[in-house]
């Protein structure tokens, strides 16, 4: 399995590849035909940030995201199972990457944390059949659905309190050839877990949603769905510290700050 990375190399985004441990460049185009180069930096377990500085794996034009996906989660909100999945759009400006601060807004109440699995599309997918959606997905990536929860309960629109900057925290990398539909995902804050579950879990499963989606929207390379949060969501305040764990990813982590 290899993992993809974007990184802050002489100044300047890259991506790189991780294979038997190491971190290579990549040159060309990571949706079309590229080349790995030499090797540029060596992983503890699987974390480089000590040896460069992660970036957001990918910049998407959108990300889709799925509301009430996982039936605990819809029990723990008190809500009847869709009969069909819930879409709505954060914008690409609420996009940050490992390591960089939730930012609170002010004023705005409670603010939680939904660790989520986002399916990368690797290619134009419109009007895609779920019996050929896994050939439109480049990898899997852990996402951080951050939202205004006060907000939404007093019925603000789901783009609206998931929409502030810093609200999509995607990463630490792409990781390819995984199969999205049984991969654990986990939530944790100041090192304790507050969500647990598997994507076996899902209501509607990454080939589902990409069948459907695409019926709808075309979806882009490098565009990402966050397919939905189990149950645990909770607060977030000033000075916590958020992971979000799916397996075989690594690890997401974020300070929470509160915004001046």
């Amino acid at each position: 399995m290899d993992r993809i990375y974007r990184i802050l190399w002489n100044g300047e985004p890259r991506h790189a590849i991780e294979r038997d441990g190491g971190l290579r460049l990549v040159a060309g185009d990571l949706f079309g035909r590229y080349t790995i180069g030499d090797r540029i930096a060596e992983s503890e377990a699987g974390a480089f940030a000590p040896v460069v500085r992660l970036l957001a794996p990918i910049e998407p034009s959108k990300i889709v995201a799925i509301g009430l996906n996982y039936r605990d989660h819809a029990a723990e909100q008190g809500k009847p199972l869709p009969k069909e999945p819930m879409l709505f759009l954060k914008p690409s400006t609420a996009v940050v990457g490992p390591g960089e601060p939730i930012r609170l807004p002010p004023g705005v109440g409670r603010v939680d944390h939904e660790a989520e699995m986002g399916i990368v599309i690797g290619r134009r997918a419109t009007r895609v059949s779920a019996a050929d959606a896994s050939g439109y997905i480049l990898g899997v990536l852990c996402s951080n659905d951050v939202t205004a929860r006060d907000m939404q309960n007093r019925g603000y629109q789901y783009s609206h309190v998931k929409g502030f900057d810093t609200f999509a925290v995607l990463g630490p990398s792409i990781a390819i050839g995984l199969d999205p539909d049984d991969l654990a995902v986990e939530g944790w804050v100041n090192g304790v877990k507050r969500q647990g579950s598997r994507t076996s879990q899902l209501v509607f499963s990454a080939a589902e949603l990409i069948e459907y989606i695409s019926a709808v929207m075309t979806l882009l390379p490098g565009d990402v769905i966050s397919t939905g949060t189990p149950s645990g969501i909770g607060p977030l305040v000033d000075g916590d510290t958020v992971t979000v764990r799916v397996e075989g990813v690594g690890d997401l982590t974020s300070p929470v700050q509160a915004r001046g």
